[in-house]
């Protein structure tokens, strides 16, 4: 992978895995919806599996350049 696109995808990846863990820690924290329209004990767990393997990607792709 080229630097520029590798960086790129890695900043990505990163923020949008960052966001994704912050937003559903503060829903979680207060009792809120992740999701509309789906329990809670479903969504949330998925929510963190979602972001943490966005930040796995971004990882991954610093790695590889």
């Amino acid at each position: 992978m080229e630097r520029g696109p590798a960086v790129f995808a890695a900043g990505v990846f990163l923020l949008f895995g960052t966001a994704l863990l912050v937003w559903t820690g503060a829903r979680a924290g207060r009792r809120a919806p992740v999701a509309e329209g789906v329990r809670p004990a479903v969504a949330v767990p998925l929510a963190l599996l979602a972001g943490a393997g966005s930040l796995a990607l971004g990882v991954w792709c610093l790695q590889r350049f």
